[in-house]
């Protein structure tokens, strides 16, 4: 059995710093409870950028401002947010996984990624998954993921794996995690609708595994002033104080819910039963006896994709050099 608690509370926006220190409470708070497994939704840190649908007008300076503001908030991997991180998880003898704003300073200077990092309960950062595809105005904030990342991971608690937002309408995405054993599914949202648990339901019916579907909850307050209309149009709640009210849940491996979903600024804590998924794969085993291997057939290719292969001098083998007179002799 293990226990899990998804973090539905906003981050500090904007502000790593700050976020992480309120990350920490967090994640003591849900140790305490019990819990083995913690999860947070979508770029968590330091914050989903709703703004980007309102001011993606070319050349608008609040957005660029926001960017700026976001590039220098950002989690480096391996970097020292991440160390903080690990510390955290360790402390609490819990697992973590958490939605990030990656800045992959290896390859660019300012090409962000939205990420989920997953973190063992001794403290190790076990892998990064990168969303595949930004949706709409996002594609303005974030760069594509490639299927380096797609991966499950074992842990002592089961086999954990995620996807981020729309990429559960990618059927090819599902399946190959569906093949890499996902036993625990983290599924992470901004907002949670209706037809976002219409489709962490339908990941957990198709995989048979547990979906732990995680959403935020943001205030208008949350936001810092200059972005509150924009970040209010995003998600249609201009009339509301409340911009995203969570609705958290856990799904189990038949498709209904386990926990239901949650609204408010709360710890949402759930229990889940691995032993539950051996007997829904009788009757469905999509990358098993549920598939055709004959008729369909997918390759996904994990290698990295590199914006940039350097070659110097010194990896280039000399060309051979033409005898001296003496050696001939």
């Amino acid at each position: 059995m293990c226990r899990v608690a998804i973090v539905q509370h906003p981050p500090v926006v904007l502000d790593l710093k700050g976020s992480l220190s309120r990350a920490a409470q967090l994640i003591a708070e849900a140790a305490e409870g019990g819990a083995d497994l913690v999860v947070f939704p979508e770029t968590w840190l330091p914050g989903y950028p709703s703004w980007a649908f309102g001011l993606a007008g070319w050349d608008d300076s609040t957005g660029k401002r926001a960017h700026a503001r976001l590039l220098r908030n950002a989690v480096t991997v391996p970097g020292p947010a991440v160390g903080v991180l690990g510390a955290m998880a360790a402390e609490g003898g819990v697992h973590l996984v958490i939605g990030v704003n990656e800045l992959d300073t290896r390859t660019s200077r300012g090409t962000l990624y939205n990420s989920l990092l997953f973190i063992d309960d001794a403290g190790r950062l076990l892998g990064v998954h990168r969303k595949l595809i930004p949706t709409h105005a996002e594609r303005l904030v974030w760069g594509q993921g490639d299927a380096s990342t797609l991966k499950a991971y074992e842990t002592a608690v089961g086999r954990i794996g995620g996807l981020i937002c729309w990429e559960h309408w990618m059927p090819l995405a599902r399946f190959a995690m569906h093949a890499s054993g996902e036993q625990i599914h983290v599924a992470a949202w901004p907002d949670l609708p209706e037809i976002h648990h219409l489709a962490s339901r339908h990941y957990a019916f198709e995989g048979r595994c547990f979906v732990i579907c995680a959403g935020l909850y943001l205030e208008v307050d949350d936001i810092p002033a200059e972005l509150r209309e924009a970040s209010a149009s995003a998600f249609d709640q201009a009339e509301s104080d409340v911009l995203l009210p969570g609705g958290s849940a856990i799904i189990g491996p038949d498709g209904e819910f386990v926990t239901p979903p949650t609204s408010g600024r709360t710890i949402v804590f759930g229990d889940v039963d691995l032993s539950r998924i051996d007997g829904e794969l009788q009757s469905l085993d999509t990358v098993g006896h549920y598939n055709r291997p004959d008729l369909f057939r997918l390759t996904v290719d994990r290698r990295t994709r590199r914006h940039v292969d350097w070659i110097d001098d010194d990896e280039i083998e000399p060309p051979p050099q033409r005898p001296t007179a003496k050696e001939k002799a």
